[in-house]
Parts: structure tokens; sequence; C-alpha cells
């Protein structure tokens, strides 16, 4: 018996799997001569989970929160290796991210300071007016960016840091954290029963809002939000027909304002970190 022979192979059905092109971490080469002559780096293996999603290495980096680091994207004011950067890019070790054409670059060590934020100054790195801003009283630090704002009027405990992991956890309405101010009203203490209608809500221009608690104090109230719209706590008392002439933040999550000097500023503990639920060595 003769042997069989084997099966004649036809030509293959699909082309091989072609590699992905790199996509954007830090701190590389320079964009500038980035063009001819430069030799090309080798392509990366293919999976689509290689490297770091860009708006959280924007917000490692301390430039924005991630919310704010996917609008710079969605803005196109991002690039990878020269490339304008989507929603859904990732950046591996070496690559050369960019913000406004500057280059990221990324530490692992961070700071964050609790500021004990006087009237009078804006929360902005930078004020197109030329007023004070918080900035002003702190030492430079590159990446610094405030958590939240307090307006120009009001006073009180403003944290600040280079760490975006602590602004999400911090900022994110899934967390939830809770932050207290006492305020002075034009018409002293505030009455009970209209500090009520404040955990039941009450309308704003943007939608419905509640306080998750209040209390009546001398010259006003103290109340409790889990939320940070733009002016609400002076919009909150202006719909019970209160106006507010002082406003302090005294307390975000476990953190306390204390006896923090008004202008005064220091550096939170890891103990103080967690107190506001973060913890630094399990970064998500």
């Amino acid at each position: 018996m003769s042997a069989k022979r084997p099966p004649r192979r036809g030509p293959p059905t699909s082309k091989p799997a072609q590699r992905t092109k790199r996509k954007g971490t830090t701190t590389g080469a320079s964009e500038e001569g980035a063009g001819a002559g430069r030799r090309q780096r080798p392509a990366a293996p293919s999976s689509p989970l290689a490297g770091e999603r860009v708006q959280r290495l924007i917000a490692r980096a301390g430039v924005a929160s991630r919310r704010k680091a996917e609008e710079l994207i969605t803005a196109r004011r991002v690039k990878i290796n020269g490339r304008v950067a989507e929603l859904g890019d990732r950046a591996l070790p070496g690559d050369d991210v960019r913000v406004d054409g500057k280059q990221l670059h990324v530490s692992d060590d961070h700071v964050t300071y609790v500021l004990n934020k006087p009237a009078g100054y804006v929360t902005t790195a930078r004020d197109e007016r030329g007023r004070a801003t918080v900035f002003d009283l702190l030492p430079p630090t590159p990446g610094l960016h405030s958590v939240g704002r307090l307006d120009r009027e009001s006073e009180g405990l403003l944290v600040l840091t280079t760490d975006g992991d602590l602004t999400l956890r911090l900022t994110h309405p899934r967390y939830e954290l809770e932050k207290e101010y006492r305020v002075w009203t034009k018409q002293g203490r505030v009455d009970p029963a209209a500090l009520k209608r404040l955990l039941g809500g009450v309308e704003l221009e943007d939608g419905h809002a509640a306080a998750k608690s209040a209390r009546p104090a001398p010259g006003g109230a103290y109340v409790v939000l889990t939320e940070g719209r733009k002016r609400e706590v002076r919009r909150l008392f202006k719909a019970l027909g209160y106006s507010v002439e002082r406003l302090v933040r005294v307390r975000a999550g476990g953190l306390k304002l204390g006896d923090l000097a008004v202008g005064g500023f220091r550096e939170l503990t890891p103990k103080e970190l967690r107190a506001l639920g973060y913890n630094p060595d399990e970064r998500s």
C-alpha cells in the first residue's frame, strides 16, 4: 500500500495580523527634530490594553483632573509623538505626550497642601484681570492645582495638590465628599424651618439642590453639602431669602480647617490624606 500524500496547502486565507502603532507616555524626545533622519522605534506588540490612558496620565502629572483632561483631548490640545490624541488613546513609557505644546512629566512624588484661603483671592493659577490668586500664597510647584474652588469672596479650607488621582477622589460626584461651611447672613441666625427646607431641597436655575445637613448658628448657620456647583451655598441661602455676608469652608471629609491661620498653609500628612478617603499607595 502506498503512503498517502499530505493534503495540498492552498494560499493563506487571511493576512498576518498587523502590529498596532504605538500610542503615547511622557517624557520622550522633543517634538522638534522628530521628522526626517530620525530612526523610528519598533512598534509595540498589539494589545488593546497596552500603556496607560492619556487622560489618567495627564491627571497623574497634575495638569488637570481626569474629566478636564478628557476635555483637553476633545479640544485637540493633546498630542502623542506629534499626533493629535483622541479619547481612548493610551501612552507607553518613553512616548512624548504634550498638552498645549508642553511636554508632560509624571512623578510619583506628589505634594498636597491645605490652605486657609483669605477673602479676595481667586483659585485660578493665572487671572486675566490681574487679581491675586491663591498660588501667590504658596511656593512655586510644577503641576500644583486646586481641588475644587472657592469663589473670590469665600474663605477657608482649600486643598491644592500635584496628584491627579487625589483630585479625582475629592471631586467626582460618585464619592460624595462632604464639605461643611460656616455661613453668616445679613439677617442673622437662620430659622430652623428654613434650614429644614434645605434638607428637602430647593430648585436653583441649574436644577434641584439639597443640603446633607444643616443647623442654626449665631449670626447664620452651618451647612454640609456633597456636591460643588458654582456659588451653590450662596444660591441656596438666597432661595431661602437670606443674603450671605461671609462664607467659610471649615471641613472637607475628615479634614478640618482647625486653627490654621488665615493665608497659612501646610503639607498634608498620610493620615490626613486617609481622612479624605484617599490612600496614595492604592491609586486606581
